[in-house]
């Protein structure tokens, strides 16, 4: 963030009238800051705006004053977020500012149409709706029975991280756990990078970190991947070992989101799928600690993962 200053352009004078405006519309109570002294003018202090978009006080002054300094989109999304802009008036602050303007990412959907369900449905294999957070919005019923832990979490808190590090090691899924979880991790970071700051990203991985040393460890790594194709072996208590190869296909008008498919890589695999979908109460965890989906559900253990 560059201090270094030039002659003035036409904009300025309107980026300086428009942060003023902008900012006394917001008071302390907003952004649960106390209200402080007497104050002359309504809405935030300048060195307020700045301590909450984490910018220098001097920095953000010559901003607003209109003076002409180099600012990045990340400081102008911080300054954005402080003041409460909405899509417009975020990318106004963009072409006052003269910074290349890039639309924020459309918000990730929560949940899944009936076409989408009905495809799931549909499917003879395995297969969910995930979120780039890997919230899981939707899944057919034969993926619940290979990941029956999945099914004792109610909707809307099913997240597949919060089941793989918050479960006993020995009871995760995941028999490579070793190699799945970093590329898990690497994966949820990639698409970290558009999410910075927002409160339900950033609430998953202070509980993530909380409860599993694992995930902290994995995060701190900084180890960044995309989504891709993998073998993924399985540990169901009810059957035995299944290696499955999970594939993600995109969903047109779903931004972040993918449906994953699992498919097995053998025909014992094959085999063993097949007898999980006779199963009325699957067994969740290791051999040592299987205890049945109706005795989990019945515990109403709050397993899911933070909001």
């Amino acid at each position: 963030m560059s201090m270094a200053t030039v002659t003035n352009g036409p904009r300025r004078p309107e980026l300086a009238t428009f942060l003023r405006s902008r900012r006394a519309r917001i008071t302390p109570a907003d952004v649960g800051m106390p209200p402080g002294p007497r104050r002359r003018t309504p809405g935030l202090r300048r060195e307020e705006v700045a301590q909450l978009s984490g910018v220098g006080v001097t920095w953000y002054t010559w901003l607003e004053q209109g003076r002409r300094i180099n600012a990045s989109p990340q400081v102008l999304d911080a300054v954005a977020r402080t003041l409460r802009l909405d899509p417009m008036e975020r990318e106004h602050l963009y072409h006052l500012a003269e910074v290349p303007y890039a639309p924020a990412p459309a918000a990730a959907p929560r949940s899944v149409g009936p076409e989408v369900l009905a495809i799931l449905a549909a499917m003879d294999l395995p297969a969910a709706v995930y979120s780039s957070r890997y919230d899981v919005l939707a899944s057919n019923d034969l993926y619940e029975r290979l990941f029956p832990g999945v099914r004792a979490v109610p909707h809307g808190r099913r997240n597949v991280l919060w089941e793989l590090f918050s479960a006993r090691s020995c009871c995760c899924p995941m028999v490579n756990r070793d190699e799945e979880l970093p590329m898990l991790v690497a994966t949820f970071r990639g698409a970290y990078g558009r999410h910075v700051g927002e409160p339900t990203w950033e609430s998953l991985i202070r509980g993530l970190c909380e409860v599993s040393e694992d995930f902290g460890e994995l995060w701190r790594s900084g180890n960044v991947a995309p989504p891709g194709s993998r073998i993924k072996v399985v540990q169901h208590a009810s059957v035995g070992e299944l290696r499955c190869v999970s594939t993600s296909l995109s969903i047109t008008g779903m931004p972040e989101t993918r449906i994953v498919v699992y498919t097995p890589a053998d025909d014992r695999s094959r085999t063993l799928l097949d007898g999980l979908r006779a199963l009325e109460d699957p067994l969740i965890g290791c051999p040592a600690h299987a205890r049945p989906l109706s005795v989990e559900r019945a515990r109403k253990v709050p397993l899911g993962a933070p909001e």
